[in-house]
């Protein structure tokens, strides 16, 4: 039986007193890729937000890698988000330090204290997503679709069980978009359950898979030639 890392029932979404999403019910089971489309303001980015932590689900049932966040206690919210890896349209790198930096940053920050498995670890994700010569370079000396390339690598820091990606290629030209989901699908075919924003309709023609909408309050599924 598949095991189920993400399930929402009878939920609503808030964006602080607005109501953005409403009767939301849906599930995500390990090793799915998931989209998850919409207009700007149809409410993925405050979707996504809810899942991480970073608003709370005060209406309706919701589970995130066994994380009940109905009940979700703010100290709770980074051992969340070390079962998560999280990827930003804008990369969120922190500009004064190198690639190896900024990963032994989010490392210590979740608890790896030794040196030599930090520096391990770090090789390994780096290796992944083919930038492993590229850990002594600042985020200012990489194109945009390095630092994104390194913002996945970040995400796998901590073995993520599911991975949350808000518009990834939001920033990136049509080919290196291209690459960058080559590299997610090739993450997810090794395992990692992957839940996509985006409004790129030309990559869900190109790498199809199942698909949620935001529209009018509501998320639903759509067929693919629907979209």
């Amino acid at each position: 039986m598949a095991e189920t890392i993400l399930e929402l029932r009878d939920a609503s979404i808030f964006q602080k007193e607005n109501l953005v999403l409403s009767d939301v019910n849906l599930r995500v089971e390990k090793g799915e890729f998931v989209y998850l489309i919409g207009k700007t303001g149809s409410g993925k980015s405050s979707f996504m937000k809810t899942l991480y932590g970073d608003i709370p689900l005060t209406d309706g049932n919701g589970r995130v890698v066994d994380f009940d966040l109905r009940t979700l206690k703010e100290k709770d919210i980074p051992f969340l988000r070390r079962k998560l890896g999280i990827v930003f349209q804008d990369f969120k790198l922190l500009p004064d330090r190198t690639v190896h930096a900024n990963f032994e940053f989010v490392l210590k920050a979740t608890g790896w204290k030794d040196i030599s498995e930090i520096n391990h670890q770090i090789d390994i994700v780096l290796d992944k997503v083919d930038m492993k010569t590229k850990g002594f370079k600042f985020p200012h000396e990489l194109s945009g679709g390095e630092q994104q390339r390194v913002a996945i690598a970040r995400a796998l820091l901590n073995d993520p069980e599911l991975i949350l990606a808000d518009e990834p290629t939001g920033n990136l030209d049509p080919q290196t978009s291209v690459e960058v989901m080559k590299l997610l699908r090739d993450i997810n075919a090794n395992g990692r359950t992957i839940l996509m924003a985006t409004h790129d309709y030309a990559l869900l023609l190109k790498f199809p898979s199942k698909t949620l909408k935001c529209d009018g309050g509501k998320i639903f599924e759509v067929v693919q030639k629907s979209v």
